[in-house]
């Protein structure tokens, strides 16, 4: 017989219980879409890190901190360590090195949370965003080290409500001028407001203290050599972009494994939903599956339909749903565009394979003992039930 035959009887056997057939399609679609949904925001959050973090910030960054346990934002590194790291400019190729002190704001409203990026006034944002390009207004000026202002990211200034003059409160007794609002640029810059280094350490009570150094390279390619070197000069953490992605790629491993142990929950569910369904098929046709055997079917045979029948109601489940994950993919896209500026799900080709991979493994297990029953019916015990 051929395959294509086989999969015709498979898919009629399927359609005798259409309603039932229908409902653990239905299961196994709504278990696949959760997986998919889920092991969406990684992938989206690694697009986002890899297609925009090598075109901003630093090419390394200089803390007490190692990324092992969290990003540098507690300002808690001396400023001294800008000249350090000065006087070995020349021998390095360090072409800037500019002190950050970073703060966040945020509440329970995800919309009202941004990014407070200190860095000195004379040297403006250009020394480790070079890219960024204004909207309305003006970037930092040397004069503005004393006196406050502030510089808005595109998304910020949407979900903040702010504009040219308006008046950012960093507590009760210190708040600063909006003079500058930046024309969108990415998921991360966008939201950042950007302040001279000074008020923004007197708010956070570091005066003298910075979060990181930031260090622009005549070379980026020597990064890694360079900051090897200045970790073992000056006995602090010093990590480039790469390391950063490393860190990031290890973190979404980490949040992806229990995404899935969530996921495989549903996924379980589903596969005990079809084993039941395709048990069931096997038992209301078993006179059936005996007369195959009684006019020269092999067990062989019987075991690659009922198989057959299982694979089929997985994929087809698997199928639906990679669509409808893709659907809610949109759904999340459009919430995270409205917040931050970025898509954070991706259907990517290896989930989309992961996604179809699983199902497949699903129908294969839940197949394996009704295709083993089936296959050992007895053939005058089945011709005489009733």
């Amino acid at each position: 017989m051929k395959a294509s035959d086989l999969w015709r009887l498979a898919w009629r056997g399927l359609t005798r219980r259409r309603v039932r057939t229908f409902l653990t399609a239905l299961g196994i679609t709504v278990a696949v879409a959760s997986m998919v949904i889920f092991l969406s925001l990684g992938e989206g959050i690694r697009k986002v890190f890899t297609s925009e973090l090598g075109g901003i910030g630093p090419d390394i960054q200089v803390s007490l901190t190692p990324l092992s346990q969290g990003l540098a934002l507690q300002p808690n590194l001396p400023q001294d360590t800008v000249k350090q790291l000065q006087a070995l400019a020349p021998e390095l190729g360090l072409q800037t090195v500019t002190p950050v002190v970073m703060a966040v704001r945020g509440g329970l409203d995800p919309t009202q949370s941004v990014v407070l990026y200190g860095l000195p006034a004379s040297g403006g944002i250009g020394a480790v965003f070079p890219n960024t390009a204004l909207a309305q207004g003006r970037l930092l000026l040397p004069a503005d080290e004393q006196t406050g202002a502030a510089v808005v990211g595109a998304k910020a200034a949407q979900n903040l409500r702010l504009g040219l003059g308006s008046t950012l409160n960093l507590n009760r007794r210190a708040s600063v001028k909006v003079v500058g609002v930046l024309a969108p640029q990415s998921g991360l810059v966008d939201n950042f407001i950007f302040m001279p280094l000074t008020p923004l350490q007197r708010s956070e009570g570091a005066e003298g203290r910075v979060s990181l150094v930031a260090v622009k390279l005549n070379d980026p390619r020597q990064a890694r050599a360079v900051a090897t070197s200045i970790s073992d000069r000056l006995n602090l953490e010093a990590a480039t972009q790469s390391d950063f992605l490393g860190f990031i790629e290890r973190a979404l491993r980490i949040s992806d494994a229990v995404r899935f142990g969530i996921s495989l929950i549903a996924l379980i569910v589903g596969g005990l939903a079809v084993a039941n369904t395709v048990m069931m098929g096997v038992f209301e046709r078993t006179r059936e599956f005996a007369t195959l055997r009684a006019i020269g079917a092999r067990p062989a045979f019987v075991r690659a339909l009922v198989l057959t029948e299982s694979l089929l109601l997985s994929l087809v489940g698997g199928v639906g749903g990679v669509l409808l994950g893709l659907v809610g993919i949109v759904i999340v896209n459009l919430y995270t565009q409205q917040l931050a500026g970025i898509d954070a799900a991706a259907l990517t080709p290896r989930l989309t394979l992961l996604a179809l991979g699983i199902s497949f493994l699903l129908g294969l297990l839940s197949g394996l003992l009704p295709a083993r029953n089936a296959s050992r019916l007895s053939i005058t015990d089945a011709l005489g039930r009733v």
